[in-house]
């Protein structure tokens, strides 16, 4: 049996005083696809900011490859962020310089490989996510869609082990949506990623989640697959389900 790649151990997430997830456990395997969902003001984008460390726990703790990233150094912590990419959810391209510099950034902060071989490797990923020729165009350019697909670009540049995802399909027409679910599914297969999606999108939740999260009023309610999900008998998640989104 495969090991968890993320085990996140009685974690609670505060703002201030405010509790805002409560002690959570759940451990996420590697090769799979797992959505993070539930009603808005949740919890679900404090979740996705604790396991990336962004914001600390205030209690409990979170391992990522093995390792208690929350007691980590800032160097060593630096070495696990190598392995990790995250699509944000505006994207998060700067909108001053071209498609080929945005991705060039993570390269020259975390690597010394020559300029050839990032423009190789640049190349590769632009044309994994089917935007070879967008590589001199700057985002203000692109489509929603594209940027999107700029942005989930940058994301896999350094070949992330683990790839996040905070709400990928927002603002997105439904047929963009779909497209973009298909090349996540894609690249997963293809690079042997572990995804972790923030979503409340049905439709995409139905397309890509090997297990999902459900998340309610900061605590954890379900952990498993869609169908299990469904035959819970869990109010809130036959509800979510059966309304569609919150």
């Amino acid at each position: 049996m495969k090991k968890p790649i993320i085990q996140v151990n009685n974690l609670t997430a505060k703002y201030g005083e405010k509790v805002v997830l409560s002690d959570i456990s759940v451990d996420i395997y590697p090769e799979e696809i797992t959505v993070i969902l539930g009603p808005s003001g949740c919890g679900k984008s404090t979740f996705l900011k604790n396991i990336l460390r962004l914001n600390q726990p205030a209690e409990g703790s979170v391992n990522v490859f093995g390792d208690n990233i929350t007691i980590m150094e800032e160097d060593e912590y630096e070495k696990v962020l190598r392995k990790i990419g995250v699509l944000f959810q505006n994207g998060a391209l700067l909108n001053s310089i071209d498609i080929f510099e945005n991705l060039s950034i993570p390269l020259e902060q975390h690597t010394s490989l020559p300029s050839e071989l990032m423009e190789k490797i640049i190349r590769i990923k632009l044309e994994l996510v089917n935007l070879s020729h967008a590589i001199n165009l700057k985002p203000s350019e692109l489509s929603g869609g594209m940027r999107k697909r700029a942005a989930l670009a940058r994301a896999i540049v350094l070949d992330p082990e683990i790839l996040f995802c905070d709400e990928p399909s927002a603002g997105l027409d439904p047929l963009t949506s779909a497209a973009l679910d298909e090349l996540i599914l894609n690249l997963k297969n293809q690079l042997k990623m572990t995804v972790i999606i923030v979503t409340h999108e049905l439709a995409s939740i139905h397309r890509i989640a090997d297990k999902i999260i459900f998340l309610d009023q900061g605590k954890m309610l379900f952990y498993g697959t869609v169908d299990e999900a469904k035959n819970s008998g869990i109010e809130e998640i036959v509800e979510f389900f059966r309304v569609g989104s919150f």
